[in-house]
């Protein structure tokens, strides 16, 4: 563990790993929702004669559905349509999306949330959606380890993942925390790659069908199957972050 924070330290060119906050994408690391979102999104496009397959749903995961609409529509009909009108065909998937059964917490996120709590560090969520269901949904399966001043979601960004600014903006609602304050925790392709382009220390989950490489060939720094081996680890994460933190001044100090 201290070889991956070494390696993600000179990466950067930072100096420090001290971790203050946990960013938590939402869907398919905190819910087990993306089978869902998959059919969900072969349904609604399909009425608006635009083929999307379960890949192209994984694939686009994490992205401002309208963003990933937009970029569906110029694709398959060479057109360029606006947010208004991409929003109105997002607003027919959220629709299928919530008449669908309700997805399951994965196991390992509570556990997680509560050692975040015991190390005295924050718990933030940073989602590509912005529908209102699922923000109550987050306040009220996780109100105990987090409020809404620390949720992002597609309505506080420009720019959508794999942008770095949804996980900047995580960082600034958790206290205008600097990238190496922070941990991120994603499961799509376009998540890694907003994480690492924030130059926050990434954690990939990769709770879906996309092979490993997909996570770890865009530079995520750890890499687990199950939220569980995450919680499992995570003792063993901030421990040596520390270890490495105390060594980087203990060198500073010697002229090392």
């Amino acid at each position: 563990m201290k070889e991956i924070i070494s390696k993600y330290l000179k990466d950067h060119g930072f100096g420090e790993f001290n971790p203050k906050a946990v960013l938590f994408d939402m869907d398919g690391v905190l819910y087990n929702s993306m089978p869902n979102h998959a059919v969900a999104w072969q349904e609604s496009m399909k009425q608006f004669d635009i083929h999307m397959t379960a890949a192209d749903a994984y694939a686009t995961e994490g992205a401002r559905g309208i963003d990933t609409i937009q970029m569906m529509v110029k694709k398959q009909k060479g057109i360029d349509i606006t947010l208004d009108e991409a929003q109105k065909m997002y607003d027919v998937k959220t629709d299928i999306f919530h008449s669908m059964p309700t997805a399951e917490i994965f196991p390992g996120v509570k556990e997680i949330m509560q050692k975040i709590k015991e190390a005295g560090m924050q718990v933030g969520v940073v989602t590509g959606s912005g529908q209102r269901p699922l923000i109550l949904r987050l306040l009220n399966d996780f109100g105990k380890y987090l409020d809404e001043e620390h949720i992002v979601t597609a309505y506080d960004v420009k720019r959508g993942k794999p942008n770095p600014d949804p996980y900047l903006m995580g960082l600034q609602k958790a206290g205008n925390l600097q990238p190496w304050e922070g941990i991120v925790v994603e499961n799509a392709p376009l998540g890694v790659r907003a994480g690492v382009a924030a130059n926050i220390f990434t954690v990939a989950i990769n709770s879906g069908p996309l092979p490993d490489t997909v996570l770890s060939d865009k530079g995520s720094n750890l890499l687990y199957h199950q939220m569980t081996e995450f919680c499992d680890d995570f003792g063993n994460l901030i421990d040596a972050a520390k270890e490495t933190g105390n060594n980087a001044k203990e060198n500073r100090k010697t002229g090392k």
